[in-house]
């Protein structure tokens, strides 16, 4: 794994909506829940949580979908229908690291709901949680995560 290169540009799959990160991630994850599964249709979404000032949507108007509720919004192009990125907390948005137009840097560092993980998944996550990581570990694993992604960044 290697650093993500900034800025980096992503698109949907039509290239309706396209995406500009100018932050590293503060932490990446994959998730095995239920509903990443059924609105990836896959076996889990890949996502990196970026801080909100360092994002931007630089083309087109997303559209709220997936589950409705005013403290998780999904969002998807219009056109495509590609669920792109998901905001929960105003401090970072998560980015489906599949719309960025390369995502060979990539690796989840932390996997979450794997009570709901298909039986033959396994990812090279460090850390593993049956639901999501309670919210007092989030400082710790972001702390952890940087010194990860600085020590794989200079492994290559």
């Amino acid at each position: 794994m290697r650093n993500l290169e900034l800025p980096a540009q992503g698109t949907c799959r039509c290239g309706e909506v396209q995406i500009r990160i100018s932050a590293q991630p503060l932490l990446t994850m994959a998730c095995h829940c239920r509903g990443c599964q059924r609105m990836s249709a896959s076996a889990f979404s890949l996502s990196a949580a970026i801080p909100t000032n360092g994002f931007e949507v630089v083309r087109g108007e997303p559209v709220v979908g997936g589950l409705r509720n005013p403290e998780l919004r999904h969002f998807f192009c219009p056109h495509c229908m590609s669920w792109m990125f998901t905001r929960f907390l105003p401090e970072f948005v998560n980015i489906r690291v599949t719309m960025l137009n390369d995502a060979s840097w990539f690796a989840p560092f932390v996997e979450t709901w794997t009570q709901t993980k298909l039986p033959w998944v396994t990812t090279p996550a460090v850390y593993s949680y049956a639901e999501f990581p309670p919210m007092e570990e989030y400082t710790k694993l972001t702390a952890e995560f940087s010194r990860w992604l600085a020590t794989v960044g200079k492994a290559n």
